[in-house]
């Protein structure tokens, strides 16, 4: 097991975050570990936390990934293209496929924080958020 320390994928992360969404505080990205899956050649899980600020906004982004997304703290609004938002508060999950577009991902409230935990099942060495329309 190793510790993902990719500055550059979540430097690139925040920059879409502050370009998206100007007046609005930014997620904050902490990568917790990466390990490569013998089993799936070429396949990686990375686990993340993102912690939203009140008030905090996702900028329209895809993984190309099987994201797993698991609320700690708060509640959090997410969607993906083609299906209904949801609210989402601690204990409650929410699942992006590879070909989703997460069109919907912020903060519920304007003075509560949420923080979430992710595992994504990604490609080896591809980035973790890709900009999206």
């Amino acid at each position: 097991m190793k510790i993902f320390r990719n500055v550059a994928v979540l430097v690139m992360f925040a920059a879409n975050v502050a370009n998206a969404q100007q007046t609005s505080p930014e997620a904050i990205v902490e990568p917790l570990m990466t390990m490569t899956l013998a089993d799936y050649p070429g396949k990686e899980a990375l686990v993340l936390t993102v912690f939203y600020p009140p008030g905090a906004v996702d900028p329209v982004h895809r993984h190309d990934a099987h994201a797993f997304v698991y609320v700690l703290e708060g509640s959090i609004v997410m969607g993906v293209r083609g299906s209904e938002t949801v609210t989402l508060t601690p204990g409650q999950t929410f699942y992006e496929g590879p070909n989703d577009v997460h069109t919907v991902g912020h903060n519920a409230s304007m003075t509560e924080s949420a923080k979430f935990l992710v595992v994504l099942l990604k490609d080896k060495n591809k980035p973790v958020a890709l900009p999206a329309q």
